[in-house]
């Protein structure tokens, strides 16, 4: 990969990004658009952003359950450690074209530049289109896990009994919680995530600190390697390796962010992509060793996996260090839960004000609405926050229906951010690279980050759990065709009329290669 300050090209004074010869502003006015967001965030409020979303403490443990039963302490271990490479290879193709287009638009856009002319709108529409699904969902997920850790905690101190509707009420405060810290403007976000980061590393640090040296036992290096549980109901042992990945893969999700924020950021076409890559491999070491600490600290398998609280992270902290010192640290994840969640909200309500910007969204005028007090899109916000509750409903009804969100979760978003690769693979040299990009490598490494997200869309789809009922339907599939039938008909009937009709042609970077 290249980083024109590698060659010399470093930020000028004003805001310049490396060798391009023009500020933040500038390049943003030369993709069509006018700045309108705050510009106060540094590069690593930027990479803070979506390391938090991605947050290990909180996508790793809340299913850790659907882990346990799925594959469990192998696929855990080695699925984490697939999942991370390959993920790392989208996240690398990413950072490449967010590079070359800083702006909050974000994938849509970039789907935009890259396609074919005659058909570039219809591309930016349908990856708008997932790439809105995915991150409410994303929402959904990391706001509903926090809800029933949250749940948790309140059993085990208060005798708080959880059930389907003590938790969805839990999951709607949360969103309401987000909602308002969203509102007060993007200097105390940008604030609490920098928190984030360090809330994050300390807390892995001092739970697998405590996990390791506490318990007077531990599971042996063959149980947390090699150990292979199928509670699925399924008889390929394959099959369900395959489905255990869906842990990993969740949480591998939300980096996209740092795109999003491009528009807020300092020196965006660089800040931009490092935020992507650096979230993903630090995530990725410190998901690993917090793993680890989880599954080497298993005390009693099924007693943990059969805890009435619904969280057997929760149990294994209990079972390992004691009462006092278990459900201190189960604040300590709580909390790193609370702070993804904000963070994604923040993320999903920028994709939302972008879209709507062009139009794409019903109701649109309301949406890309800028509070004038704050310079934040406070509607879009709201409508974040009530697209996750909406998502998360049916778990009243549906006991599989976190895993049916975080699926959902994975889709969407895959498939927005697998188009502008696919795109700029078949476009090959004639992509105008910004300054940081991956040079010769870039091909091959495209080409794996498709054929990558091709497999786990097909695979998230798939029956999670055998016999498939009601109660046990995945019901992401129906979710990505609602979506994708409502995006077609609204773009057949009137959308590829006027969508991104009046959007500049395209300009080339004027960045040093």
């Amino acid at each position: 990969m290249t980083d024109d300050a590698r060659a010399g090209g470093q930020p000028e004074a004003g805001g310049r990004p490396g060798g391009s010869g023009l500020s933040d502003e500038e390049r943003l006015a030369q993709l069509g658009y006018t700045q309108v967001l705050a510009r106060r965030m540094s590069a690593f409020s930027n990479y803070a952003v979506s390391f938090t979303i991605i947050s290990v403490l909180s996508g790793c443990l809340t299913l850790y359950l659907f882990g346990m039963t799925t594959g469990g302490p192998a696929v855990i271990t080695w699925g984490w450690v697939a999942v991370g490479l390959m993920t790392l290879f989208v996240g690398l193709s990413m950072a490449e074209i967010c590079s070359a287009y800083p702006t909050s638009a974000g994938l849509y856009f970039w789907a935009h530049r890259l396609a074919p002319p005659r058909s570039a709108a219809a591309w930016a529409w349908f990856t708008g289109w997932f790439n809105v699904l995915g991150q409410v969902a994303v929402t959904a997920g990391i706001d509903f896990g926090a809800a029933s850790f949250l749940g948790a905690y309140l059993n085990l101190q208060f005798g708080f009994g959880v059930t389907p509707g003590r938790t969805v009420a839990l999951f709607a405060a949360i969103l309401v919680l987000h909602g308002l810290l969203n509102t007060f403007g993007v200097r105390i976000v940008a604030f609490l995530n920098s928190v984030s980061v360090w809330w994050h590393v300390v807390g892995v640090a001092v739970i697998v600190g405590a996990l390791a040296l506490v318990p007077d036992h531990h599971r042996s290096p063959d149980f947390v390697f090699t150990e292979f549980v199928n509670r699925t109901g399924w008889g390929s042992g394959p099959y369900v390796v395959l489905l255990g990945l869906l842990m990993a893969q969740y949480t591998f999700t939300g980096y996209d962010a740092s795109a999003h924020m491009t528009e807020e950021t300092h020196d965006a076409s660089t800040a931009g992509p490092k935020g992507i890559v650096r979230s993903i491999w630090t995530s990725w070491i410190a998901g690993f060793v917090l793993l680890l600490g989880f599954t080497f600290a298993i005390q009693s398998y099924d007693a943990e996996l059969a805890t009435p609280t619904g969280a057997p992270p929760a149990q294994i902290l209990l079972d390992a260090l004691g009462a006092t010192t278990g459900k201190l640290l189960l604040l300590v994840v709580i909390g790193a839960q609370l702070f993804c969640g904000m963070a994604s909200v923040t993320a999903n309500s920028r994709m939302i004000y972008a879209f709507s910007r062009d139009g794409a969204l019903p109701f649109s005028r309301v949406w890309h609405t800028v509070s004038p007090r704050t310079r934040t899109p406070v509607a879009a916000v709201w409508l974040a926050a009530l697209g996750a509750l909406a998502l998360g409903l049916p778990y009243l009804i549906n006991t599989t229906a976190y895993a049916a969100v975080t699926s959902i979760a994975v889709i969407g978003l895959y498939i927005a951010y697998v188009i502008p690769t696919f795109l700029r693979v078949r476009k090959g040299a004639a992509f105008d690279r910004g300054p940081w990009h991956l040079g010769r490598w870039s091909g091959l490494i495209g080409i794996v980050s498709v054929s990558w997200v091709l497999v786990i869309t097909v695979l998230f789809m798939l029956p999670q759990v055998s016999p498939v009922t009601w109660k046990t339907f995945n019901y992401a599939p129906v979710a990505v065709l609602v979506v994708l039938g409502f995006a077609a008909t609204w773009w057949l009937a009137s959308a590829r009329h006027w969508f991104l009709a009046r959007t500049p042609a395209q300009a080339p970077i004027p960045a040093e290669k």
